[in-house]
């Protein structure tokens, strides 16, 4: 899977999966996609309680397109009652927390297509999409990212990582594990999403969006949020502009031309341009849609 093939998720917004006024109106966020969690924000004992409400809360999500995904418990005790609750019509994902190894993820991969075939939906069709919320994970970061096909995307847990570092999620503390996670990813060929700060920084929304315009520019392109306003802001960073669209619409066309004239490289805009320059205005267009 690479990257100009991969999902458009530039928002995926968390909501808790046993509180039904919040998934009532998760469709109309504007998020590309809400994550149903089961995990942190799900007390344990209303953990039964979430699981199930998935079918319905499934069916209202996907309603008008958007993506519905389900976040399960890392720990085994409730990891699979989680997927024999979640692996349902209409799931696009599941967010794995906490992965520490590829075994991990492999090990929910299988069950997944288990269930996929008992329950006659196609096998493959439900991605994952990948938390690292520890240090010990960042020296296998590679193989957690390549460890199965259904792998769509990585990302950091700000909150958590930063917990297990003994320190506080900001841009310090965050931005070397981000990068290592961006680098694995694109590495890997799979969707990058985070940014370098708190997901829960939802008060200062100039300061959000400029963190998500930052993301967007180190390579990430998408995020996980808590809070619909944070929706908006993350649209936006991970959109390109129309003047965006307009460079790499000229570049891509200037470059098929230059290719029927046998060159490698031509000029726009006072600037030469060759393959890497070409890739990123493709990049760009695919991120269009």
């Amino acid at each position: 899977m690479s990257t100009t093939t991969a999902p458009r998720w530039r928002s995926l917004l968390f909501v808790p999966a046993h509180v039904e006024r919040f998934i009532a109106r998760a469709h109309e966020r504007g998020a590309d996609g809400v994550i149903l969690d089961l995990e942190d924000a799900v007390p344990a004992e209303r953990k039964p309680e979430g699981r199930a409400m998935l079918r319905a809360s499934i069916a209202s999500i996907t309603r008008n397109g958007t993506a519905a995904m389900v976040r399960v418990n890392h720990n085994l005790r409730h990891v699979g009652q989680d997927l024999e609750a979640a692996v349902l019509p209409g799931l696009a994902a599941l967010v794995l927390p906490k992965v520490e190894d590829a075994g991990f993820v492999r090990d929910v991969a299988d069950t997944v297509a288990e269930l996929e075939r008992e329950r006659g939906l196609p096998v493959g069709g439900i991605r994952l999409i990948l938390q690292v919320e520890t240090p010990g994970a960042l020296f296998v970061l590679p193989a957690i990212a390549g460890a199965h096909p259904r792998v769509a995307a990585m990302t950091l847990g700000p909150e958590d990582y930063s917990a297990a570092m003994g320190g506080v999620p900001e841009p310090d503390t965050l931005l070397t594990p981000n990068y290592a996670v961006l680098c694995a990813a694109r590495a890997a060929g799979i969707l990058p999403l985070g940014f370098v700060g708190s997901i829960g920084a939802y008060s200062d929304i100039p300061a959000f969006a400029e963190m998500a315009r930052r993301a967007r520019r180190l390579g990430f392109r998408g995020a996980l949020i808590v809070h619909p306003s944070q929706v908006g802001p993350l649209n936006e960073a991970f959109s390109p502009s129309a003047e965006e669209l307009d460079w790499a619409r000229r570049v891509v066309a200037a470059d098929a031309a230059a290719r029927a004239e046998g060159r490698g490289a031509f000029p726009i805009d006072g600037k030469m341009v060759d393959p890497p320059v070409v890739r990123r205005a493709e990049e760009i267009l695919a991120l269009a849609g």
